[in-house]
């Protein structure tokens, strides 16, 4: 049921807009390679090739069953050749283009799935699939150059209609920073490490620097520190050990205590000699692995030397500082305090004049870093698509030929990760134990080679998958330019936060290089996004509230709701237990309310359907019928599924009342007809079947949605008195039951009202209802 957050709101809106007329493309496919399916597949004991096709007929027959109208003509499957042929088509485009490549990097090993992992599938400090804890090792892997892309990436998101949430997710993963970069020699010695500031009109408040425990100054991977003292050797040896186990999201947010290695670093501005700690709050990936801390302005810092009692000097003083230590870090603009030359300058102005001194002086030069690092790719598993890539004695690195794709993957018994030749140990795929996939035929010049055998992570095949639902039987290309042209990008992208630095940021990156090589005309794959809030359910023997989740043993199936409730009361209640952004918690009592609603939705509308219609006067039902109309349009437009749902509800109280007092008048019967119109995306069965009984021609998803009259939807309109300070500023007509929220809302934002409030704090406000507001200044 968890799913059907994500689905039922994407079918409500896909035959909204087949009603409205226009061209709806609503497709649906599996995303069948990579972990998620292969650690599925090594629980039940079967092979991924059975449990994927297995598990996407099921997914099918759920999907029909709750009515998801998807167009099954265009069904695509990542793990089947006519697809991710185009998959390694994409490698060696990317290859061509100097954007793929291979090289010896220190990454995170998980040793349950027994397969590297990228930064961001690293989750909590457990691995995203088996929430196993990782560890960091030396392998040579291929990665995507996504950084290529990282200013093209951070700017366009302001292109998009996104969420801000996932919009500052991923500008956060991005991490674009400008800053100065600058030597710090270690004291009594020949080294130095180099130090990344974005604060560099900080540097004469530095009191110590840091170092991360994976930099080559604290830890040669042999056990021993170039720069750490005897007595302090086996300390920070230990906490350099236990940190590599942690994920770098974990280490920032926890901000750990470090250690102290017994060395100084001298600060080239002053030549003062600071304190050199080793901390796993410090990346090194980021930055070159050091910081120069500065506790007076860096919260984090502040902390830290707060709690290792170091001086805490102000060198920008805030305004009206009075010479007083500081009780918490100061990080805006102020006066440079403390600084030498500096002295009296905004800390602003001083920021470029210091940079421009150190680059004078060469000690230092202005530079953008990234927290964002190149996509690694590679995966020691077997359930992928292969990696079309040859390596040769005589010609090294050979990319297959164009027309040889697809590279196989065949089918084996012994797929499990590290069988038989203990190949985890090794990293390397099972894929390594396969002589007639691995031994080949070098493309360049026909000698003896061997195929790459570690397989592409599974967010390749998904970063152009929305493409191939353009035209996915072609197969002269990854698409057809002239299907492509009809549709273009898709309209509306429905997707979880979840996929914010991974899906979302990764198909993005491949869109812009598409989009570079000629082959699309448009630079973003999802200019609209909405997210869904998470479903969350009740653990069945102890009643604790998480994440539906097959781990949990808290699933809700739609089979078992269906079955019970039908399927158009689940997907009632899916779109009304909560908005569509927030997360809910599934109670079994709350779906029993959407099973009467639509059971009063049916007898009503057969009481209608047998009853001859009587010719009364016309009375409020048609008002707010029109009323209704507008505001399900715009609601459903909105996403706002659930107050949707809610004004459906108010109609039907309304209908059941006229057809208490009045009986099955025409007035009736017409707002029978256009609900029945209105509820066809929410509840399509059920209104299928009550056009069928009206006699009307089938069907009810293909006829016109319902307009409003404009002048009949306004209804009783009221004057409402606005006052400021009780001094009457503006009247407003509004309708005459408006409610106390709305009526505050249009006071507050009335344009003739601005120029009264502007500036001013509003202490109250009164509200008489339908007459008047009183806002209180």
């Amino acid at each position: 049921m968890g799913h059907g957050r994500n689905y039922v709101p994407t079918d409500v809106i896909s035959r909204y807009y087949r009603m409205k007329g226009r061209a709806v493309l609503h497709p649906m496919g599996w995303d069948a390679f990579g972990l998620p399916a292969e650690n599925e597949a090594i629980k039940k004991g079967i092979h991924p090739r059975e449990t994927t096709t297995r598990y996407a007929a099921n997914y099918r027959r759920q999907m029909t069953l709750i009515g998801c109208s998807y167009d099954w003509e265009r069904e695509i499957n990542s793990s089947t050749p006519d697809y991710y042929r185009w998959t390694q088509w994409f490698f060696l485009l990317l290859y061509k283009r100097g954007l793929a490549y291979r090289a010896v990097g220190r990454q995170w090993w998980c040793p349950e799935c027994k397969t590297v992992l990228a930064d961001e599938q690293i989750e909590h400090g457990t691995c995203w699939r088996c929430h196993k804890p990782p560890y960091k090792r030396d392998l040579e892997q291929w990665y995507f150059r996504i950084t290529a892309y990282a200013d093209e990436l951070l700017a366009d998101l302001e292109t998009l209609d996104w969420p801000e949430h996932i919009v500052a997710m991923q500008r956060n993963w991005i991490g674009r920073s400008e800053g100065v970069e600058f030597e710090m020699a270690v004291a009594g010695t020949d080294e130095s490490f180099t130090v990344y500031t974005t604060r560099i009109d900080t540097v004469y408040g530095m009191t110590f620097a840091v170092l991360a425990p994976e930099h080559p100054l604290v830890n040669d991977g042999l056990g021993q520190s170039a720069i750490t003292t005897p007595e302090r050797q086996s300390e920070v040896v230990a906490y350099c050990e236990e940190a590599t186990r942690r994920s770098e999201l974990d280490r920032v947010q926890a901000g750990r205590d470090g250690v102290f290695t017994g060395a100084y670093a001298v600060n080239p501005l002053n030549d003062e000699r600071v304190p050199i700690y080793v901390a796993d709050y410090v990346l090194m990936g980021y930055g070159g692995g050091a910081i120069m801390a500065v506790p007076a302005h860096d919260e984090r810092d502040f902390e830290f030397a707060k709690r290792n009692d170091i001086p805490i000097p102000v060198v920008i003083a805030p305004p009206d500082w009075d010479g007083a230590p500081l009780n918490a870090a100061y990080n805006e603009p102020g006066t440079m305090v403390n600084s030498g030359p500096w002295d009296g300058l905004p800390s602003e102005e001083a920021k470029g004049r210091i940079a421009e001194w150190m680059e004078e002086k060469s000690i230092g030069r202005r530079t953008v870093q990234y927290r964002m690092r190149d996509w690694l790719i590679s995966r020691q598993r077997y359930w992928g698509a292969p990696i079309p890539i040859v390596c040769c004695a005589a010609c090294g690195i050979v990319p297959v030929p164009e027309s040889e794709l697809p590279v196989l993957l065949p089918h084996v018994e012994a797929w499990l990760p590290g069988e038989e030749l203990g190949n985890a140990s090794l990293g390397r795929s099972p894929l390594a134990n396969v002589p007639e996939f691995v031994h080949t035929a070098c493309p360049q010049c026909g000698g003896p080679a061997r195929r790459e055998t570690d397989t592409m992570d599974g967010f390749a095949c998904s970063s152009w998958y929305a493409l191939r639902f353009a035209s996915p039987h072609y197969t002269d290309g990854p698409f057809d330019p002239a299907a492509l042209a009809v549709w273009g990008p898709p309209d509306l992208y429905v997707g979880g936060a979840e996929h914010a630095v991974m899906h979302l940021l990764y198909t993005r990156f491949w869109t812009k290089v598409m989009a570079d090589a000629g082959i699309i005309p448009f630079r973003e794959p999802f200019p609209v996004l909405r997210s869904q809030g998470v479903m969350h359910a009740r653990d069945p023997e102890t009643g604790e509230v998480t994440r539906m989740s097959k781990s949990k043993g808290n699933v809700v199936t739609p089979d078992r709701v269906a079955e019970t409730h039908g399927a158009d009361a689940l997907r009632v209640y899916l779109l009304f237990m909560a908005p569509f952004e927030n997360n809910t918690v599934w109670e079994e009592e709350g779906i029993a309310g959407a099973t009467r609603f639509l059971q009063r939705v049916w007898r009503l509308g057969n009481e209608v359907i047998t009853a001859r219609p009587t010719d009364k006067p016309t009375t409020q039902l048609t008002t707010q019928l029109h009323q209704t109309i507008q505001r399900v349009t715009a609601d459903a437009e909105a996403f706002k599924f659930n107050t949707a749902i809610a004004a459906l509800m108010e109609l039907l109280n309304a209908m059941s009342a006229h057809h208490h007092t009045h009986g099955v008048t025409a007035e009736l019967a017409e707002a029978a007809r256009a609900y029945v119109l209105l509820l066809a995306p929410f509840a399509p069965h059920i209104a299928e079947e009550l056009w069928a009984r009206m006699g009307e021609a089938y069907s009810v998803h293909q006829q016109t949605w319902p307009e409003w009259n404009e002048a009949l939807a306004a209804g009783e309109k009221a004057t409402l008195i606005v006052q400021v300070n009780g001094k009457v500023r503006a009247r407003i007509a509004v309708p005459a039951d408006i409610d106390e929220e709305t009526a505050k809302g249009i006071a507050l934002t009335d344009e003739a009202l601005r120029r009264y409030i502007a500036g001013k704090k509003v202490c109250r406000i009164i509200y008489i209802p339908g007459r008047l507001v009183n806002i209180v200044l």
